[in-house]
Parts: C-alpha cells; structure tokens; sequence
C-alpha cells in the first residue's frame, strides 16, 4: 500500500488528475483525495507507512529465547512435580523467566505463533502395565470368556 501511495505522490507532483491517478493505482477516488489532502500538508514523506499497526509484543526476542531455554529444561526442572507441561505452568515459568504475566489462554497463543511449539499428548499407558501378562490372558483366557455362537446359529 505504501508503494501505491509513493507512485501516486509522485504523479501528484507531476499534475496528474485525481481520477486518472486512481486508475492507475487501482484505488478509490476518495482515497486519492484523501492521500492527496495529506500529500498538500506533509508531502511524500506524510505518505510513507505509519509502521507496524497494533501493539507491540510484550515479549522481545531475546525474552522469547529466554523462555524457550527454560521451557526446554522440562516442567521438574522448572519446579513441577510432574513431566506435563499446562498452559498455567507454562505462564508462571514465562512470568518468572521475564517478569511478564499473561493469563494462561493467551500462553497458547505464543507457544503456536512465536515459539512454533505445537500440542503434544501423553501416551496413556498404566504404569503397572504388564505387556507378557496380556498377551497370555489373550492366549489363553479370552478363548475360554469368548461367547460362542447363539442356539440358533449352524
């Protein structure tokens, strides 16, 4: 959009109309009056970009790397009696690692789009798990709790 603002203070500086310059940038008439009005006070320069539009990361690079190398440590290093990462346990490490708090919703947010961090689940297995005793109650026992074809059946 900034390009199109220069090219038309250019054609401003060299008397083209209004209406023909909307043609060829491909904009409005209204928005070339308006980027005119502003061309008159501030010339070339008042058409420039503004910058960045919204606020500013609370975060700077240098934080996020920070985070990031707390994050990598894992939850017990971080204090955690467990190795499960929460969106709140996330929050408080980023709150003591910068000193910037952010409510838990919003630590997804940076976790996807800044850090490139995507959702993981735990594998859900039973610790007490015995693999070689299921496989033998499968063997064995299921062929014997199985239920057998109907009455009816040939």
């Amino acid at each position: 959009m900034e390009e199109r603002r220069l090219q038309a203070a250019d054609l401003f500086a060299q008397g083209v109309r209004q209406a023909e310059i909307a043609r060829q940038v491909g904009v409005t008439h209204q928005t070339v009056s308006d980027w005119h009005a502003a061309w008159k006070q501030g010339g070339r320069e008042a058409l420039r970009s503004a910058g960045r539009a919204g606020r500013l990361p609370k975060l700077t690079a240098e934080q996020l790397a920070e985070v990031t190398a707390a994050l990598s440590k894992g939850p017990t290093a971080n204090g955690y009696p467990t190795e499960l990462w929460t969106l709140a346990r996330v929050a408080g490490v980023i709150e003591r690692v910068t000193g910037v708090r952010y409510h838990p919703g919003h630590v997804w947010r940076i976790l996807r789009e800044q850090l490139g961090w995507s959702r993981q689940r735990p594998a859900r297995q039973a610790v007490e798990r015995d693999d070689a005793a299921i496989e033998q109650w499968v063997r064995e026992r299921w062929p014997q709790a199985k239920k057998g074809p109907g009455a009816g059946a040939p």
